[in-house]
């Protein structure tokens, strides 16, 4: 069973769309995505540099829109995957790809999800920061004593403290033992109550979306379960703005599942990252450029071998 996994925000770089232009069609498709979550996403992916995709109104659109069209490129090279998943702005990916959304609706509740997140981010300075290693009770506990949420239990031994800046700068001088600190390009404590005010805005814009059962496998952040019901999957995906992201259950569940490979989409390589840590064995294809694409179909043939 091979899965395709789509990125999170913070897996942008300037410049990284270039190559996929190349590909018949890729510009008109963007410059519609572009239309539909309000972003000059061709002139974002292409020009502008990491300062400016670093804004998450910017930022989250692009990263749906890369992963999207990498997508569609896949699945017109060879067998589609048996299922799919998103790290956090990357499930909106996935409930496109897994014909739950539209790509035209995926692309404008995650325009909008950019906007509302990065307003909510402005009424306090708040950032977020890897863990990476350490006792995983030890560093919860030290995240709790400095008021930081642990936003993102990545697997791998990795978890995404998120809150006020003066805390995290206190998490990275006085680390818990046998961990490195690693603070992340992004503009606030995404996945915790700081979030709130973006939740209420995405869920009355998803209340008029139109949804359909997922066509494949669809897993969950929110407890990597899956999930066969199209409007619980987009209720999910808008709880999630303000609650963890469980990638370590969702990589467990693809164990569990008997996932045999993993591919993940533009603008890839976070997520084979973790996996390689967490599910040592399990083949993985990062698809950063049309280049890629070879590798991913062949796992994908051997697979139905």
């Amino acid at each position: 069973m091979i899965i395709a996994v789509f990125p999170g925000q913070g897996s942008q770089t300037p410049g990284f769309l270039s190559p996929w232009l190349e590909i018949d069609g890729a510009r008109e498709r963007l410059e519609a995505y572009s239309d539909q979550a309000g972003v000059d996403l061709v002139a974002a992916g292409t020009e502008w540099d990491a300062d400016r995709i670093r804004d998450t109104s910017v930022a989250q659109p692009l990263i749906v829109a890369a992963s999207l069209l990498s997508w569609a490129a896949l699945t017109a090279a060879g067998p589609r995957p048996s299922g799919v998943a998103g790290h956090s702005v990357g499930e909106i990916a996935a409930l496109a790809a897994s014909g739950v959304l539209s790509d035209a609706d995926a692309l404008s509740l995650v325009g909008l999800r950019g906007r509302a997140m990065a307003e909510a981010a402005q009424a306090v300075e708040t950032g977020m920061s890897a863990v990476v290693g350490g006792d995983e009770g030890a560093v919860l506990e030290r995240l709790d004593a400095l008021g930081l949420t642990p936003a993102n239990y990545n697997g791998g031994g990795q978890i995404v403290a998120a809150g006020e800046l003066p805390a995290l700068a206190e998490l990275a001088a006085d680390a818990p033992r046998g961990t490195r600190v690693i603070p992340l390009q992004v503009a606030g404590a995404f996945h915790t109550r700081f979030m709130e005010p973006a939740v209420a805005a995405l869920r009355d814009a998803a209340a008029t979306v139109e949804t359909a059962a997922p066509d494949t496998t669809l897993w969950t952040n929110s407890d990597g379960s899956t999930v066969d019901d199209g409007r619980r999957a987009l209720d999910l995906v808008v709880a999630q703005v303000a609650s963890p992201v469980r990638w370590d259950r969702c990589m467990a569940s693809f164990a569990a599942q008997g996932v045999t490979g993993i591919i993940e989409l533009a603008p890839a390589g976070a997520l084979t990252g973790l996996a390689k840590r967490a599910l040592r064995g399990t083949p993985t294809v990062a698809v950063k450029t049309p280049d890629d694409l070879d590798a991913a179909v062949s796992l994908l043939k051997e697979d139905q071998a």
